[in-house]
């Protein structure tokens, strides 16, 4: 006997194609007479209205899910249906679960570029390594969560043979005046003070106060994971007017971290109120995006540049400080952060540049690109390539998973690594073996119409996080 209610009925009322009307029509079956099926239509209309009222009814509860199901995905934010053509560099070193990564980036509606740098490994929505500009959007886990990690590079007025001759002396400094991983921080007299912590945008909100302590706790702190402060030699084969350096070897620090707890939970933070505002479908959902004009894209703005200036603030106390104890003088310094957006030109028009793992390379803007704790570090000067969104790698990129390293890298050879590329380590776990990394000299060839080399950074003596790759 055919229904007196059908698919066309329901569809009248508001009913979509999918579950919800595919559970009414079974329901419809059961009626038999016109007086039951116009009371049936009636119900009907009351659940698509508040779905949410039915959701304890015992004969139409399941309708009333589907409904709000249903609801939920109308309301999703639609992708591309293809993706926007993005620049890859160094392709046959990059997995493709990052280059998928990538296409789905570029399938968002805000997206107008981006570009894969040759240390491009998986992340959490963008890839390490993924350049993305946007318009009027900002992406917190585009940003990443260590946000405004760092380089910075001092180069000191100390001969080659200065470290050779005082090693000791080096790794002693190096293990007082640092401080790794989850929980680090200065207490007492030896707190360290900077202008950062009276910045206004800490009253900005309660959220954002709340972390004023721990911003103070772990102020002049490195974080865990591939986080270091080490001491090498930079070598120039040239003079270089803009450093100010003549060609030759120099004692150098260099330090790579980022804003430890403050960042962490910032990101955290708005990438859930992200999520909340931009529903996005499940392979997008970690690309969440804040409308920089709305109140909640400019708290996250705000609250991304102060942690900016955290990290900085915290590069600058063990600088300082390492550079004091040694009796030295900084001759040239360089800071390069990623992990950050940035306001800037692109074709004309001015869009949001996402760097989660790379470095900027505007023209004539250092850089520095590490290798590893054994492999070579690079200073750099960018080209500017508008096809990289002017963007170089910001290191030689992982191409073991820290799972992977563990199970399949030993303390011997680790050690042997070491010993035969003449680094002493101290801290850091397998995770972190110089085996787990892509070839620093691979990367940079592929990245040579992104930036020119100006000199070359030798580890010597590496400090890392005791516990591996722990954090806040």
């Amino acid at each position: 006997m055919k229904s007196l209610i059908d698919g066309e009925v329901l569809k009248s009322l508001g009913f979509k194609e999918g579950k919800a009307i595919g559970l009414a029509l079974q329901l419809a079956s059961s009626i038999q007479n016109e007086e039951e099926a116009q009371t049936f239509i009636s119900t009907l209309s009351e659940v698509l209205q508040t779905p949410s009222q039915f959701l304890e009814n015992p004969r139409l509860k399941d309708i009333a899910r589907a409904l709000t199901e249903q609801e939920k995905t109308d309301t999703t934010i639609s992708l591309r249906a293809t993706a926007m053509p993005f620049a890859v560099y160094g392709s046959e070193n990059i997995d493709e679960s990052a280059k998928a990564q990538m296409e789905v980036a570029m399938k968002l509606p805000v997206s107008i570029g981006g570009a894969l740098m040759p240390d491009a490994h998986h992340g959490y929505g963008l890839p390490i390594g993924g350049v993305l500009a946007t318009r009027q959007a900002v992406i917190p886990y585009g940003v990443g969560v260590d946000i405004g990690c760092r380089m910075a590079l001092s180069v000191l007025d100390l001969p080659e043979n200065h470290f050779t001759a005082n090693k000791d002396k080096y790794q002693r400094e190096l293990l007082a005046w640092t401080k790794f991983g989850s929980g680090a921080g200065w207490h007492g007299a030896l707190r360290a003070e900077h202008e950062v912590l009276d910045s206004n945008v800490f009253n900005m909100n309660p959220f954002i106060k709340n972390l004023q302590t721990k911003a103070f706790e772990q102020l002049g702190t490195s974080g865990g994971g591939n986080h270091f402060v080490e001491f090498g030699i930079l070598e120039l084969e040239n003079d270089d007017v803009m450093l100010g350096l003549a060609k030759g070897k120099y004692v150098a620090l260099l330090s790579h971290s980022g804003s430890r707890g403050l960042g962490a939970t910032i990101a955290g933070h708005y990438t859930r109120l992200a999520k909340e505002l931009c529903p996005l479908p499940k392979e997008a959902i970690n690309l969440a995006y804040l409308d920089l004009k709305s109140a909640e894209g400019m708290e996250y703005w705000m609250a991304m540049n102060l942690a900016g200036d955290f990290a900085s603030a915290c590069h600058d106390i063990i600088h300082t400080r390492l550079t004091k104890a040694l009796g030295a003088q900084v001759l040239a310094k360089v800071e390069n952060h990623h992990n950050f957006a940035w306001k800037e030109i692109w074709k004309g028009e001015e869009v949001l540049v996402h760097r989660k793992g790379a470095t900027p390379a505007a023209p004539g803007v250092m850089g520095i690109i590490p290798g590893s704790m054994t492999a070579p570090g690079f200073l750099v000067r960018g080209k500017g390539e508008m096809n990289s969104i002017q963007s170089a790698s910001h290191g030689a990129g992982r191409q073991m998973s820290r799972t992977q390293a563990i199970k399949s890298i030993s303390k011997h050879d680790m050690k042997k690594v070491l010993k035969d590329h003449g680094v002493t380590l101290l801290g850091a776990g397998i995770d972190e073996a110089p085996m787990a990394y892509k070839n620093i000299e691979t990367v940079m060839q592929a990245q040579k119409e992104l930036v020119d080399i100006v000199a070359k950074f030798t580890p010597k003596l590496v400090r890392m996080a005791d516990d591996g790759s722990r954090e806040d």
